[in-house]
């Protein structure tokens, strides 16, 4: 490590350059990881914060809420299951609301499941809505941007229903619109699908059970309906799976030119001091020493550069416009860190490669 340390202190403008590069990369993993998060959440908090783990839909749905019609019948056969430790029915529909007295409309998710259930919405303002009361929602406080407050009342375009906001929840969205809770009767009325039908239908039903009862599950269920996972339930929204693919696949380039690049400055700079090695080897220093010094010096300069990217993507985070879906939590910071730290050790080995092949007395006769 002392080596390492005279060697940064005496090239200083050589390993600022590379120190600029690393906190570059480094910045730009974390923006574009805090934007995949926050896009993730835009598109599916409502789902992900489901106290829910698997759900029954449609066997012809392809997993989609919207194309998903079951009977409220299917409810209590699944709750009457040993199985299953909780069970309830959700309604899924997508309208624009335009707010009385006021031309401003907003497209916004329907979901509509009973009050008091696993699947009821925290009320972080106002009250929540009634099972048996119509017209009264609870909104996500998105739409306070929007203008909204409680008690206004808000028309849905296409049924021609008035509903009230009575309350406001937070972290509801789904598909990159803001979702909008009410009791499943007031959504059967409104939902023009079910006007031919029966009107005792939902989208789907949430389940709660352990994953070891999957099969035994899925196996008393009908071939009309199927039982899906939480994670295939929001690789079904539309765009998600493509939207988180692109941007995974991004940081993942990231890591790989963060490693290329590093691999080939370290090496570089092991060329040019490849005297210097083979002197130190005549002097009796081996090559575990060596490669010592040039990992501690990797690391050295890694810890400190990922430490400064970290501070300043929380101080972009400070300055980005307050509708940016951007979201970096601590465990997503940690993970990449360390995964950043070890690209850059792994892109020494070519470095220490060649210190191992350097010949003592060949570079010896080089100097003199």
């Amino acid at each position: 490590m002392f080596l390492a340390i005279r060697e940064l202190k005496h090239s200083k403008l050589r390993y600022l350059l590379i120190g600029l590069i690393m906190i570059l990369v480094a910045l730009l993993v974390f923006i574009i990881s805090g934007l995949a998060n926050g896009l993730s959440s835009d598109n599916a908090s409502s789902i992900q914060n489901m106290k829910a783990d698997y759900f029954v839909m449609e066997h012809d749905s392809k997993n989609k809420l919207n194309r998903s019609i079951i009977s409220m019948e299917k409810l209590d056969e699944i709750r009457n299951s040993s199985d299953v430790k909780a069970a309830e029915g959700l309604g899924q529909m997508m309208i624009t609301l335009n707010k009385v007295g006021s031309s401003e409309k907003t497209d916004v998710t329907i979901f509509a499941t009973n009050a008091s259930g696993i699947l009821a919405p925290k009320i972080i303002e106002g009250t929540n809505y009634d099972n048996k009361k119509q017209g009264e929602i609870v909104a996500d406080r998105s739409l306070k941007e929007f203008g909204y407050r409680l008690g206004d009342s808000l028309k849905d375009d296409l049924s021609g229903k008035v509903l009230t906001i009575v309350g406001f929840t937070e972290k509801q969205s789904y598909s990159h619109s803001p979702v909008v809770y009410m009791n499943i009767k007031g959504w059967q009325e409104m939902n023009p699908v079910l006007k031919n039908q029966d009107n005792n239908s939902i989208s789907t039903i949430a389940v709660q059970m352990d994953s070891k009862a999957e099969e035994a599950v899925r196996k008393s269920m009908s071939g009309d309906v199927t039982l899906i996972s939480k994670v295939e339930s929001l690789q079904s929204i539309p765009g998600f799976k493509e939207e988180q693919g692109t941007l995974t696949m991004m940081i993942a380039f990231l890591f790989v030119i963060a490693a290329f690049v590093l691999a080939v400055f370290f090496y570089v700079i092991t060329l040019q001091k490849t005297n210097q090695f083979g002197v130190l080897k005549a002097l009796g220093a081996n090559t575990s020493y060596l490669a010592k010094s040039i990992v501690g010096q990797v690391m050295l300069l890694a810890v400190a550069c990922i430490a400064i990217s970290v501070a300043l993507t929380y101080g972009v985070t400070l300055i980005m416009p307050e509708g940016m879906p951007f979201e970096l939590n601590t465990s997503l910071v940690i993970k990449y860190s360390l995964l950043l730290l070890f690209v850059s050790v792994l892109g020494s080995l070519l470095s220490l490669y060649r210190v191992a092949k350097i010949d003592a007395i060949e570079a010896i006769g080089r100097v003199s």
